[in-house]
């Protein structure tokens, strides 16, 4: 019997892995689940990047290894596509491509931190954020999330004896789980505190364009200084429906993006040509695939907000982001409230406990099913659930 190693203990996805056998027995029971747990995009990408990928494949001479880096016409691609938030990378030494932004994520601590290093991670918060750092022997410090503090970081509230020991903090606006979007005086806050404490800032802008209502957000590294203390990690998955292909950037600083490049060709080699051609495809033409995937997704929040809030169970409506982020409706956890959810009506979502202590009480609502499937849950959430 191979036990596992002790880095591994900190790894877990039970929460996550308990809701989906629960799911995957109700269907095995003959039941019609609607899954609302996993956020994967069930929307295909736009022709042209389709096409892009089929004529690349069709080469016989793209099936070689790839520069780590990513080929200098995405790198170029990608500088370009970021000036529409007022941002300039140069493509030589500011951007680096990834094999999913978690990719990055999960990776980033072991190029900067040693075992004893505190990493400020938010609660409620996607699990890469806790998981890379802990494999690589840092300490977690949990940030508060909280609706009485709009889903935003007390930076006043953290220890000076943490703050001294502190290397790395990880944000993520427009915010998975909680769907939160931050203002640009918050991120202002955040270089100067920084800088003050000399902690680098990640910070995760996977949902930079499932925007709704008109609402633009703020880049991190658009705010002045923000290079000198911060990189950003981005991704097509969600903003041109490209999640399986596994293609991804980090952006900012040239220092911390090379040390990550460093450990990056060591470890792996460079994404498939052909998916790095569709990457330059989706960002280099038409962009009405990206107002129309985030029209589709405010036309499904809508359905889950108005639905919800006419039965009495009173959800936010989101400005950005695939999720809904609900409060359990009843006197039940989160996970039990799941559970019921379930099995009474077929609805599959993820408890908040699955992203930290701070998520007990919430149910993340992934809006990854059709308008039709939305409104059928609905339904049945109505006929079962009298609040």
């Amino acid at each position: 019997m191979f036990e596992q190693a002790k880095r591994m203990q900190a790894l877990t996805s039970a929460v996550f892995t308990q809701v989906d056998d629960l799911r995957k027995a109700e269907v095995a029971a003959g039941k019609d689940v609607i899954t609302l747990s996993i956020g994967s995009p069930d929307m295909a990408p736009a022709p042209h990047i389709v096409e892009a990928l089929k004529i690349s494949t069709d080469c016989c001479f793209n099936y070689g290894y790839t520069l780590s880096k990513g080929d200098p016409e995405l790198l170029d691609a990608i500088s370009k596509w970021y000036s529409k938030f007022g941002v300039e990378l140069d493509p030589e030494t500011e951007i680096h491509s990834l094999i999913g932004s978690q990719e990055g994520l999960a990776h980033i601590a072991l190029c900067l931190v040693n075992p004893g290093d505190i990493v400020l991670v938010p609660d409620p918060g996607y699990p890469i954020f806790s998981a890379g750092p802990l494999v690589a022997g840092a300490e977690i410090y949990r940030m508060p999330l909280t609706a009485a503090n709009n889903y935003l970081p007390d930076l006043t509230a953290i220890e000076e004896n943490v703050l001294k020991r502190a290397k790395i903090m990880i944000l993520n606006y427009p915010n998975n789980p909680l769907a939160a979007t931050a203002p640009r005086s918050f991120l202002e806050e955040v270089v100067a505190f920084a800088k003050r404490h000399n902690i680098l800032v990640c910070y995760d802008f996977a949902y930079s364009d499932l925007v709704f209502d008109g609402y633009q957000p703020d880049s991190f590294l658009a705010i002045p200084g923000a290079k000198d203390i911060g990189i950003e990690f981005n991704s097509l998955s969600k903003t041109y429906n490209m999640a399986g292909c596994r293609i991804g950037y980090v952006v900012g600083n040239a220092n911390v993006i090379s040390i990550l490049g460093r450990l990056k060709s060591n470890f792996d080699y460079g994404i498939f040509y052909p998916i790095q051609q569709a990457a330059i495809a989706a960002l280099t033409g038409p962009q009405d695939c990206v107002s129309e995937t985030a029209a589709i997704y405010q036309k499904r929040r809508d359905i889950i907000v108005d639905g919800f809030n006419e039965l009495g169970w009173k959800v936010e409506r989101p400005k950005a982001s695939m999720y809904v982020w609900a409060p359990v409706p009843t006197r039940q956890s989160s996970f039990d409230f799941t559970v019921s959810l379930l099995q009474h009506t077929g609805v599959a979502v993820i408890p908040g406990s699955a992203f930290g202590n701070c998520g007990e009480g919430y149910v993340r609502i992934a809006l990854v099913q059709s308008e039709n499937r939305l409104t059928e849950a609905v339904t049945r959430i109505k006929k079962w659930l009298t609040l």
